[in-house]
């Protein structure tokens, strides 16, 4: 079974998309083929890549990266993370990658070029393997999905959840009340900033009011709170129903997550 694909630079079609099953290996560069590099190969035509410039090898539902490049490192973005990313140092073999969706990055002569791999296939526990707990387990994070501070983290992570670049700049509050107002009529900047500031007491971000000490005012809290959730899976992009801007749509979303209170 094919559990790694790798999406050339540029070729967005299906059938231009390369398949590896667990073992194979794909070497890339500028003419690995005209090398003694094994396996399968893929052309990135630049002449700032090295003739050999990487290997990725398909292990079950994960992949690693080795980094054939003598100087440079490189950089392996999750699309998905806010941020996330691993570095490759120059002569680093088989470094595991951990994200579904990941960008390798090679910086080649003053541009950065990039190609996708995905690993979509995933193991897990069958519900016979789950050994019962004693006492119920505290959450972890207590979201109510149908409360309007979740409806502003769904707002505020929309960008990252659409596959926006992860330097893409954050919504501001009055963004996010306008994208609010289908859903939240009386959405207002003013209000939504007391939704973020209420997640990131929820969340732990910083102290409640009552517990915080004097001092310079605290900076990123848009961009901590994205991270966490994004991190951790608090909101999927199925939760996007919640921003429904038709009126069809919003009668959808409301049935669905309940009322927005």
């Amino acid at each position: 079974m094919h559990s790694i694909v790798v999406v050339p630079p540029g070729r967005t079609r299906p059938g231009d998309h390369l398949s590896l099953a667990s073992g194979d290996r794909l070497v890339f560069g500028r003419d690995p083929a005209g090398t003694e590099a094994s396996g399968r190969h893929l052309v990135i035509a630049h002449e700032g890549v090295s003739r050999i410039a990487g290997e990725i090898s398909a292990q079950g539902t994960f992949w690693t990266l080795s980094n054939l490049n003598r100087r440079q490192t490189y950089v392996v973005e999750n699309p998905e993370g806010a941020g996330e990313h691993i570095k490759v140092a120059p002569g680093r073999l088989e470094a595991p990658v951990p994200f579904e969706f990941a960008r390798i990055v090679l910086p080649a002569a003053g541009e950065l070029l990039g190609f996708d791999v995905w690993a979509p296939q995933h193991d897990y526990l069958g519900e016979e393997s789950w050994v019962p707990d004693g006492a119920t387990t505290v959450a972890a994070f207590s979201l109510d999905r149908t409360k309007r501070y979740f409806a502003v983290l769904v707002a505020l992570c929309e960008p990252r959840l659409r596959d926006a670049p992860p330097h893409t700049a954050l919504p501001t509050a009055e963004e996010l009340a306008e994208r609010l107002r289908p859903v939240w009529p009386a959405a207002s900047r003013t209000a939504v900033q007391w939704n973020i500031n209420y997640l990131a007491v929820k969340l732990r971000l910083k102290p409640a009011p009552e517990e915080a000490e004097s001092g310079p005012r605290r900076n990123g809290t848009k961009e901590a709170l994205v991270s966490l959730a994004l991190r951790f899976d608090l909101v999927h992009e199925d939760d996007l129903i919640v921003l429904a801007s038709s009126v069809s749509a919003a009668s959808t979303a409301a049935s669905a997550v309940g009322a927005l209170r």
